[in-house]
């Protein structure tokens, strides 16, 4: 089995100096977060995998593996870092599949006092550098294709759920963007789509992306799903032009969701405001939460307006090499767990 991979491995390798080199040459610093977090993320549907510090005195403390190494990194930034990376493992619980594994290889960065058409460009680079090494034309997963190297299409959330599956999202918002899950419903069944007894704005969201939008993404050439809604953007400001949107865009190709950038918020009183909306609705779903990072809420008012993002480079090799899992891209899988 390990013979069969090993090119596929050793490509691997290839990306991640060819991705490394990419970084350098722009000045890029790599920092190396810390796995072990007091709070592992504080998004709703993000599950941490918790483990118990034992002190000195004998005394348990419950740490998080992070799901994310943003809160360090942002520390970094308010810190006067200017441009970081890194490029290491993460992971969250709950999540195993042919595009998901429980411990994954993250790429993040950040660029302080640029926008986020930045990022943007980073990420459209890298796709073609990950071809370029692997010595293909196109990113490919199970019959789907995608060419790197034509322009990106720029393709906004609301107008996505237009052109893919008929709904209109401003219906279904106030002008500051406060949601209306009763409103989202309708829009679903006027267009056929079927809804749950239970519901909420951000499940049916959620479901409507899944569902009819996400597999006509990155069909042909790379698109950037832009200007997400507010609701839907919890760590990320809102745009200048409209408060019912925020500065998030998501990065596909084949279908496949490869990045998730943000115009970093920088605001720590609304940042508090939207992760204890996010832990109660996480209490609520799956009875639990995780605590506020209150070192990560001082440090936001000290940062410049930043761009970051985070690139699953597991995923981005996958999609380079062709494989239809990414177990077939890692050196040695997670054992258990649904494969």
């Amino acid at each position: 089995m390990h013979a069969d991979r090993r090119p596929v491995l050793l490509a691997r390798n290839r990306i991640e100096l060819a991705v490394r080199k990419y970084l350098a040459e722009r000045d890029f610093l790599m920092v190396d977060p810390p796995g072990l977090q007091r709070s592992p993320g504080n998004e709703t549907h993000l599950h941490a995998f918790a483990t118990t510090a034992i002190g000195n005195d004998g005394v348990g403390e419950t740490l998080y593996l992070h799901t994310s190494p943003e809160f360090s990194m942002k520390k970094l930034l308010a810190a006067g870092e200017r441009r970081i990376a890194s490029l290491g493992h993460v992971w969250r619980n709950r999540e195993r599949s042919a595009l998901h594994h429980p411990e994954f290889t993250m790429l993040e960065w950040y660029r302080a006092g640029e926008p986020y058409d930045a990022v943007i460009a980073d990420c459209v680079a890298l796709l073609r550098i990950a071809a370029e090494t692997a010595g293909v034309t196109a990113l490919r997963f199970r019959g789907r294709e995608c060419d790197p190297f034509a322009e990106p299409e720029r393709l906004g959330v609301v107008e996505a759920f237009q052109r893919f599956a008929g709904i209109d999202l401003f219906a279904t918002m106030d002008a500051d963007g406060v949601t209306d899950a009763e409103a989202l419903a309708a829009e679903m069944r006027r267009v056929g789509l079927e809804v749950p007894r239970e519901y909420t704005w951000s499940y049916l969201f959620s479901r409507v992306l899944v569902e009819k939008v996400e597999p006509n993404l990155g069909l042909g050439r790379v698109t950037v799903l832009d200007r997400y809604p507010a609701a839907e953007a919890a760590l990320a400001r809102r745009t200048a032009g409209d408060r019912r949107l925020a500065e998030r865009f998501e990065l596909y190709a084949c279908g496949v969701e490869l990045a998730n950038g943000f115009g970093e918020l920088t605001d720590a009183p609304e940042q508090r405001r939207r992760f204890a909306d996010e832990m109660n609705e996480k209490q609520r779903l799956y009875g639990e939460r995780y605590p506020i990072d209150e070192e990560l809420l001082a440090a936001l008012p000290l940062m410049d307006d930043t761009s970051g993002v985070a690139l699953g480079f597991d995923r981005l090799v996958m999609l380079a090499v062709g494989a239809r899992r990414i177990e077939d891209v890692l050196w040695v899988p997670v054992v258990g767990g649904d494969r």
